[in-house]
């Protein structure tokens, strides 16, 4: 590739494991796009996952690249970045996806990749490593970005339900089941737009500590490394993720195109707005609460709080099992890169 020309080996191997982290994501959390539009049955599987690997793409269209920073120069300090923090880093949070797809657990991807950055650098440069501005910012949208798919999605079923109270079933089911079309785009774009940046912002800062980054000494992303994240998500987006389909489309609660709509819908503004912001959150938790939220609009009895339990437990230990993992990975093979 014309691109990588003058990059060294080890370089073009780590942006590789960065792009095969990229690709995971897309195949781990395909779930977040596509499970209300295929349990809702508006669209068939595969079709469902091309509708949204087109817009997981075409989101670097509609966002600028705030997140991608917020990875790459703000949460562990930018002269500490090395070889071996960033092979690490993304060994652990890789490690820590394909243990909960195995588990058919829709775990975070970005809660992975973060706590594998951390604990890479706690593991280099102890506490010191980490700027804790731009990490606590990150651990109130972990909290925040579910609670706010609550919310939104509980809200919108509410207005809806009375809006539409005086239309029949058929008739309500058949205009939801067009605009679901609209709500899955509208998420998918979301999706792409937040966790695609975060392999940008991996890469980005392995050029910049590999002196490759702009002259002006500001963190820029090239548009090779935007294409090609947005690529490899796409593709993994394009393979699905069918044990995690079953868990965030019917285990949780049952859907009509109506509540598949709110949810979807509720998960889009909440993602829009966190990727506005630089914040980069949970696309798989934004979408959980946003269905919760959804299910209890009907009553409370209609969400298998079982499930839910089980997602939650995934969501309080990704962060720290992906750091552990970085870290003692990091100690075992991270400092022999670094001579």
């Amino acid at each position: 590739m014309e691109i990588l020309a003058g990059y060294g080996p080890l370089l073009i191997i780590l942006i590789a494991v960065a792009l095969a982290f990229d690709f995971l994501n897309g195949l781990h959390d395909a779930a977040n796009s596509i499970a209300t539009i295929v349990a809702t049955r508006v669209l068939p599987p595969f079709a469902a996952v091309a509708w949204a690997a087109f817009f997981n793409f075409i989101a670097f269209l509609f966002f600028g690249l705030h997140v991608a920073k917020t990875i790459g120069a703000g949460l562990v300090m930018p002269e500490l970045i090395s070889d071996g923090l960033i092979f690490s880093a993304l060994i652990g949070a890789i490690a820590w996806n394909l243990i909960t797809w195995w588990a058919a657990l829709p775990s975070s991807s970005s809660h992975a990749l973060i706590g594998g950055l951390v604990g890479a650098g706690v593991a280099k440069a102890g506490m010191d490593a980490i700027i804790w501005g731009g990490l606590n910012k990150t651990l109130v949208a972990i909290v925040l970005s579910p609670a706010t798919g609550f919310v939104l999605a509980l809200m919108l079923m509410l207005i809806v339900s009375w809006a539409f109270v005086r239309f029949t079933p058929f008739a309500v089911d058949g205009v939801f089941r067009k605009l679901q079309f609209v709500s899955a785009s509208l998420y998918s774009l979301g999706h792409g737009g937040n966790d695609a940046q975060k392999t940008m912002g991996i890469i980005a800062a392995l050029l910049i500590a590999h002196g490759m980054g702009p002259s002006s000494g500001e963190f820029a992303v090239p548009l090779w490394v935007v294409l090609s994240c947005q690529g490899a998500m796409g593709l993994g987006t394009l393979l699905g993720g069918w044990r995690i389909v079953h868990t965030m489309g019917s285990r949780i609660t049952r859907l009509t195109p109506m509540q598949g709509f709110c949810a979807e819908t509720g998960g889009a503004i909440t993602l829009f707005a966190a990727t506005s912001l630089g914040v980069p959150v949970s696309t798989t938790h934004t979408i959980t609460g946003a269905i919760v939220g959804v299910g209890s609009a009907k009553r409370v009895s209609a969400v298998r709080w079982g499930v839910a339990k089980d997602i939650v437990t995934a969501w309080v230990i990704t962060l720290p099992a992906a750091a552990v993992i970085s870290g003692v990975t990091y100690w075992a093979l991270g400092r022999l890169m670094e001579g």
